[in-house]
């Protein structure tokens, strides 16, 4: 009896982990381990993920870490034997560019909401009006209804005001998703808020954590000594020995139902036909809408999931030409803070990368990333790199005090990268599945279960399991 076979669509990480859990996962091939193929239209492995070298470093081009405390990510370089290039962060702590001033987030916040009122009263910039809605809902919370959605926005502008969700919120939960609190779905990006305030009076104190029996030793973040960037090497590698095969470079151009024969699809590319009994999509929303357009409306619906774009800037300066926070990874601008000439900021954050990961620091420079881009703010797309480099060492000067015009930079741009979990993302997740797994193709990546690596990682073995489940059937 012939082998199943399965075509994994995409390079990512989602894809990657899916063709790792596929193989085996941590136990390795078994007898009815399936062929494997992956695709992957660009150059190379990794998607949204990478290295460069820069300033005599190896530097990653997009997440430049990931949270250890989630088990996906660190469980999976684990296995593929790597878990000796883990790397702790250094440093906790950020900072808020507020008033003209950087000022310290406080410990006590989660994702920004505050959990107490020594965390609100921490932020000096604050007017009396937020803290008072701090005091009003932690003694005296407003009612709210909320059924099956709704933004974050909506819920902390309810129980904590306009003014800090923001000048504290919005800076963070909108910076890790590239979009707006007002449209973000509170289930999908949220949960424990949205749970928060299905339960009742206080937000603050529903999001307050629980005393810990035993503080946690592991550390929060972690990244790889070559950079996140090279965990599809390291995965692909593993991959490869398990007989699994990878192509890259070639677009699919479709995906065909196949009426009858002992296969149920054929993966085409401009030059092959691959039949296959399952098939994992992990390609960005619109690409994956239009490879199951016969699957009909819920196709059509990721086609229109909107994504955002960004661009990140790493720049190397000497060490002493800046004056950056003395603690901390990085700095916040919330949206809308007043640049020259009635612009605004177009910054939204800055990371200390040397300070940040320790194997990055150098006594001679500073190597320091910052953040531009929204779902509304294409402002950066626009410019030029030198445009743009040069506009980010001005706004820098303002907030950090001091930052030199000359020194080393590297622009990384990222078209349409960000998926939008907008309110109902969950139910159009939940539809999107139910017509695809029924017809035997597995959705994965940052599309469905979240944006970040463990995320990522979590999705791609969903979709491995759920596949070995048919087979074993």
């Amino acid at each position: 009896m012939a082998r199943p076979s399965v075509v994994v669509i995409g390079g990512g990480l989602s894809a990657l982990a899916a063709a790792w859990e596929l193989s085996g996962g941590v136990e390795g091939p078994r007898e009815n381990t399936p062929s494997i193929e992956i695709i992957e239209s660009a150059e190379g492995l990794g998607g949204a993920v990478g290295t460069m070298e820069f300033a005599g470093r190896i530097v990653d081009t997009g997440a430049d870490g990931f949270l250890a405390r989630r088990p996906e990510a660190v469980n999976l370089i684990t296995e593929i034997g790597a878990a000796d290039q883990l790397i702790p962060i250094a440093h906790s702590g950020a900072w808020l560019f507020l008033n003209g001033h950087c000022v310290a987030i406080p410990e006590g916040t989660n994702l920004g909401v505050p959990t107490s009122l020594a965390s609100v009263r921490g932020v000096r910039e604050l007017s009396w009006r937020a803290q008072w809605a701090a005091r009003r809902d932690y003694y005296w919370p407003r009612r709210l209804t909320v059924d099956t959605d709704a933004s974050i926005g909506a819920i902390v502008r309810a129980k904590l005001g306009n003014e800090l969700t923001d000048r504290v919120i919005e800076p963070m939960i909108g910076g890790i998703q590239a979009g707006r609190v007002d449209d973000l779905s509170a289930s999908a990006v949220f949960p424990a808020l949205f749970a928060a305030a299905r339960t009742g009076g206080s937000l603050m104190k529903a999001l307050a954590p629980l005393p810990a029996a035993v503080p946690s030793s592991a550390p929060l973040f972690c990244t790889l000594r070559e950079g996140v960037g090279s965990l599809p090497t390291l995965l692909a590698t593993r991959l490869l020995e398990r007989g699994v095969r990878i192509r890259t470079s070639t677009p699919v151009t479709a995906i065909r139902p196949t009426p009858a024969g002992s296969h149920a699809y054929e993966v085409d590319t401009a030059t092959t036909t691959t039949p296959a009994n399952y098939v994992v999509l992990a390609t960005p929303p619109q690409v994956t809408g239009a490879l199951v357009a016969f699957l009909g409306e819920s196709s059509d619906e990721l086609r229109r999931l909107p994504s955002a774009s960004a661009a990140m800037i790493t720049l190397c300066v000497p060490r002493g030409s800046t004056r950056l926070p003395a603690t901390g990874t990085g700095v916040l601008v919330p949206l809308k803070t007043p640049w020259r000439n009635g612009d605004s900021f177009l910054i939204t954050a800055l990371t200390f990368l040397d300070r940040k990961w320790p194997h990055l620091a150098r006594d001679e420079d500073v190597l320091l990333r910052v953040h531009v881009g929204r779902i509304d703010d294409r402002r950066g797309l626009e410019m030029s790199d030198d445009e743009l480099v040069a506009r980010v060492r001005e706004e820098l000067a303002v907030i950090v005090g001091a930052w030199p015009h000359k020194g080393e930079s590297v622009v990384v741009r990222w078209h349409d990268a960000l998926p939008q979990y907008l309110v109902g993302h969950h139910d159009l997740v939940e539809r999107a599945r139910a017509a695809s797994e029924a017809r035997g193709i597995f959705l994965a990546g940052k599309t469905y279960d979240g944006v970040g690596i463990p995320a990522s990682i979590g999705s791609g073995r969903r979709a491995g399991r759920e596949i070995l489940s048919r087979l074993a059937d």
